[in-house]
């Protein structure tokens, strides 16, 4: 079972930038589809950002622009860089797993919060 462990969550203003990471255990990341998810007070979760084992990204439209995902396989973490930020990017941020045999996000982090005053 892949563990998953966020950090780099904080308090920021608007216009700032932010960098968080997640690390990884288990040798199948490099196989693995990586995902951010976030979770604001009151909402749903909602994907971010996705990093394919194919190379392959994805960025949610509220993001694009502002959000890069990147992955380093040697080191087993993906990382979320967050430029820009607004009020309304004020979430818990969670990275999540999706291996090739399940096809589905099924290890999540217990996720980083993330704060931006206007």
């Amino acid at each position: 079972q892949v563990q998953l462990v966020e950090s780099g969550g904080g308090l920021r203003q608007a216009g700032d930038s932010l960098r968080l990471s997640c690390a990884a255990s288990g040798p199948t990341f490099s196989n693995d589809d990586m995902g951010w998810f976030r979770q604001a007070p009151g909402k749903g979760r909602e994907l971010v950002a996705v990093s394919g084992s194919n190379g392959n990204t994805y960025y949610a439209d509220f993001v694009k622009g502002r959000f890069t995902i990147s992955r380093n396989n040697a080191e087993n973490t993906v990382y979320l860089q967050m430029n820009s930020l607004k009020p309304e990017d004020t979430a818990v941020y969670y990275c999540a797993a999706a291996s090739p045999n399940s096809g589905r996000y099924d290890a999540w982090g217990q996720g980083a919060q993330v704060t931006v005053s206007s």
